[in-house]
């Protein structure tokens, strides 16, 4: 299968040679309009057919492309190895963003990277070619960014192993994050599952003004559905609020709707996706989509009357919404940027600003840039100066290129900002930081999406605001939380007091997008004599070996290797930072496992009791040893549990240390997904409150598994350390085929029984 370096026109009118017939049958069948959502999703079902309850139904898919950044992507390609196909069935890339650590400035850093992942990188690029997969080289950009120019198309389906895929959605294209076992499934050919979801629609009036950015939209939304209101739901925008944006405002947008648990978020296309499509060389895209423009909206009677089409609907006026930010230590704590200061100072939290940082995945885009570019212009006119360290991550190559041409960098650099590599970054915890010592309380503000703690920069008193790149920038000048830049002013050099100017950015460049350096690789057209090498010594890369299948018996006596208290999110149970260098050694990645959660028999980070002997260790010592003496063991969650990125290492990283059962209150979409395609079995509470029951040296037996059916409760006993016992009732989401990856051990074990025949 030929993989290009943009989307090819051919595969878009296959998408859209089926759209009006399908959405016709689908009309006929719900008795009413469609939602885009519903479009979209009814154009790649598997079977047309199949049980389509909200909330309920699973279904199977078939989406048009996969995309993996390279941190997720070394699992997802070990995997695919084992499924016994000599190429991918669907166009898939690889893109390199996670390992290029930021520490002095982007040419250095990047060499640095080059350099010290070469084992990697060379993993990467010889398994796409043998695969025939596409490969974007370090320094071609963030994985979303490069997708949005080059890949995503309206009315398409993608999936890509991260969280952040959803960015994608300002073009109009359901686009979800998944683990790499879900990935698999769709290289390898096979429908993906996934249950039919909730639908939550915004209703955005009026125009963003003043200090407002399209970033204060999501973080509005984040407000109100906190990290867990947008689960099992796609999130669609929609109204004459949503057609005056921009397309990269847009998957700003739904970049972000990662951080409210949501499938994912998407938006119409309109004009503004068309113009950018077309800046971006894909005019011939446009001119489709403008073919087939009333399928790839909702029908009318959805904007018209959306309480009866959606399941939840949310007003947002953007004429009155105020600039605001988020955090720190969660992304759902947000307020206007005016009321800040107040609040940090009721808290505790450093008034004083540490660091600003502008790009990620969220907010790198040509339009982001030139809004932050404008106000550090005005800002040096003005005779004023970064107070802090500010560091500036161009989105993508072509973005770096364009905006080196259009002296936007100049007007950073003029301003004392460091430019670092078109890459992740500080973002995700690759950020060498030198101006601040671990233990210092302080705080830093990013246009980045998460900020739980050491997230940034590894340190757990770093206290991380997000907020738009303008609102960055005025924070960074100011050097204070408690400022305000659409009322307050600051001192320049001369001892004036000034008041920055509100950003004027650029939908689009005037003289058109300069690609920069081709860093493209496409596969050959045969990739089969290609020999894809992983040294048995090597301490970063590690072939696996299958998780064995349920043996039938009931999982009896676990200990409690972990009860976590309060957040325990995919940071928590297998940390990136220093820990991307073993995305693609199991074994060794194992070694952060749970090294971040909170034990709730004592609140002490990362350490627990080991039952063996009685003593206290981290839990990935404990893990170890249970491991190694064969016990089996659980772990217990609390609310969300596994919230964040998408990565597959928090549920492989437990299976492969003997965890046969996961218990939460309640789960994050990704995680529970990525926890039964491993083969563990993902259980919540019927009585939330049964957490309160389990001791720190009880034991736990799950009972019954013979007998698990879709919606059927587990029985569970708790077996106290007194000697007295405990029956509770717990709960599963399994549909019949998911039954299947747990007796099989995994999903992919389920694959490559299936591809052999």
């Amino acid at each position: 299968m030929a993989v290009e370096s943009s989307t090819p026109i051919k595969l878009v009118n296959q998408v859209y040679a089926t759209l009006e017939k399908r959405l016709a049958a689908g009309r006929q069948r719900f008795g009413r309009s469609l939602t885009l959502a519903e479009k979209i999703l009814i154009n790649h079902l598997d079977d047309p057919a199949a049980e389509l309850e909200r909330g309920i139904s699973y279904v199977d898919m078939h989406p048009d492309r996969v995309a993996m950044q390279d941190a997720t992507a070394q699992m997802a390609w070990l995997q695919f190895m084992t499924a016994g196909l000599d190429e991918v069935q669907v166009p898939t890339t690889t893109h390199c963003d996670h390992l290029i650590q930021a520490k002095v400035e982007s040419n250095a850093d990047l060499l640095t990277a080059v350099e010290s992942n070469a084992e990697v990188y060379d993993f990467l690029q010889s398994v796409c070619a043998r695969y025939g997969a596409g490969f974007w080289k370090p320094g071609s950009g963030i994985i979303h960014q490069v997708v949005l120019e080059q890949y995503a198309f309206p009315g398409g389906m993608m999936i890509g192993t991260d969280s952040h895929t959803p960015n994608a959605g300002g073009l109009g294209m359901v686009a979800i994050g998944v683990g790499g076992a879900d990935a698999v499934d769709v290289m390898t050919g096979f429908a993906w599952n996934v249950k039919w979801p909730k639908l939550i629609g915004i209703h955005l009036t009026g125009q963003l003004n003043g200090w407002a950015a399209p970033k204060d939209v999501i973080l509005k939304v984040a407000d109100i559905l906190t990290v867990k209101g947008g689960t099992g739901a796609i999130v669609e925008y929609f109204g004459p609020g949503a057609r005056s944006l921009s397309a990269t405002g847009k998957a700003t947008i739904c970049n972000m709707g990662a951080e409210i648990g949501a499938t994912t978020s998407l938006f119409a296309y309109d004009d503004a996706v068309g113009r950018y499509l077309s800046a971006t060389v894909r005019q011939d895209i446009a001119q489709a989509a403008d073919a087939v423009a009333q399928h790839l909206r909702a029908d009318d009677e959805v904007e018209a009357n959306p309480g009866d089409y959606f399941d939840e609907v949310i007003e947002i006026d953007l004429n009155t919404l105020s600039p605001h930010i988020n955090g720190p230590h969660t992304p759902d704590l947000a307020r206007p940027v005016a009321d800040l200061g107040a609040e940090a100072e009721a808290n505790g939290w450093p008034l004083e600003v540490s660091a600003g940082l502008i790009g990620s995945c969220t907010n790198s885009s040509y339009e982001d840039i030139t809004r932050a570019a404008s106000i550090a212009r005005d800002a040096t006119a003005k005779g004023l100066t970064a107070k802090i360290p500010l560091l500036i991550t161009p989105g993508s190559e072509q973005v770096r290129a364009t905006i080196e041409r259009d002296g936007l960098l100049a007007d950073f650099e003029a301003l004392g900002a460091t430019v670092l590599a078109n890459a992740c970054g500080p973002c995700i915890g690759q950020w060498d930081r030198q101006d601040m010592d671990d233990g210092v309380p302080n705080s830093i503000v990013t246009s980045y999406n998460r900020n739980f703690p050491k997230r940034n920069d590894g340190y757990a008193t770093t206290h991380a605001f997000v907020t738009s790149p303008e609102t960055v920038i005025a924070l960074t000048l100011a050097g204070r939380l408690d400022f305000d830049p659409a009322t307050d002013t600051l001192t320049n050099a001369d001892g004036q007091e000034v008041r920055l100017t509100v950003g004027a950015g650029e939908e689009l460049p005037a003289n058109g997008f300069d690609p920069g350096a081709d860093t493209f690789v496409a596969p050959p057209a045969d990739g089969s004599d290609i020999n894809v090498v992983v040294s048995p010594t090597s301490d970063r890369l590690q072939l696996l070996t299958p998780f064995a299948a349920w043996d039938g018996q009931d999982f009896t006596d676990m200990p409690v290797l972990l009860k976590a208290q309060g957040k325990c999110t995919t940071d928590h149970i297998s940390m990136a930072g220093p820990w991307l260098t073993y995305r693609g050694h199991l074994e060794n990645i194992s070694g952060n496992v749970y090294m971040g959660a909170v034990n709730a028999f004592n609140s002490e980070v990362g350490t627990g009791l080991d039952v063996t002997d009685g003593q206290h260790r981290t839990y990935p010592e404990i893990a170890k040893r249970y491991h190694e003496a064969g016990i089996s063991w659980i772990a217990i969650g609390d609310e969300n549990m596994g919230e964040g990125s998408s990565r597959e290492h928090a549920a492989m990283e437990p299976r492969f240390r003997g965890a046969k059962v996961v218990l939460a209150r309640s789960f994050a979409r990704i995680h529970e997904t990525n926890l039964k395609k491993q083969g563990v079995l993902a259980l919540t509470f019927a009585n939330p409150g049964d957490y309160d029951l389990i001791g720190e040296n009880d034991r736990i037996s799950v009972t019954g598994l013979a007998d698990l059916a879709p919606g059927n409760p587990v029985n569970m006993t708790i077996s106290h350390a007194d000697g007295s016992s405990s029956d509770i009732a717990t709960k599963h989401t399994f549909s019949e085929d998911q039954l299947d990856w747990f007796r099989a051990g995994s999903a992919l074990n389920l694959i490559r029984q299936q591809t052999a025949g």
